[in-house]
């Protein structure tokens, strides 16, 4: 590849927003395995809800919509909502099981606190 020139813009991959760790990718490749057929991937949002005020949600996708952020995992592909994006930049996705529980978990650093339960974070 010849050198760039004044003129071309080198520009090096992005980042994705969120990292997702083995674990996770494993889990959403098994739920894109009970998928509905036409199911591209998942969707993760941050809706309005619980104490602290917004809330993980994830959803098939059978469309990506726009603004979404695709995030290509071994598993499939994770869509983050255009909007709830700037709550989530940085935050390490995981799914964590032991005796009582399995869930996804998010390392937000956006988190400024969550609620008693567990279910709601605030930024």
């Amino acid at each position: 590849m010849d050198a760039p020139t004044l003129t071309q813009t080198v520009r090096r991959p992005r980042a994705a927003p969120v990292t997702v760790t083995p674990a996770a990718s494993d889990r959403i490749a098994a739920i894109l395995a009970k998928a509905p057929d036409d199911a591209i991937g998942v969707r993760l949002t941050t809706p309005k809800r619980g104490c602290s005020g917004l809330a993980y949600d994830l959803q098939y996708v059978t469309t990506a919509k726009p603004g979404d952020e695709p995030v290509e995992t071994p598993g499939g592909t994770l869509f983050i909502d255009g909007g709830s994006l700037m709550y989530l930049i940085g935050s390490v996705m995981d799914w964590q099981e032991d005796d009582f529980s399995a869930a996804f978990v998010f390392n937000n650093p956006n988190s400024k606190g969550a609620c008693g339960c567990g279910e709601s974070f605030t930024v």
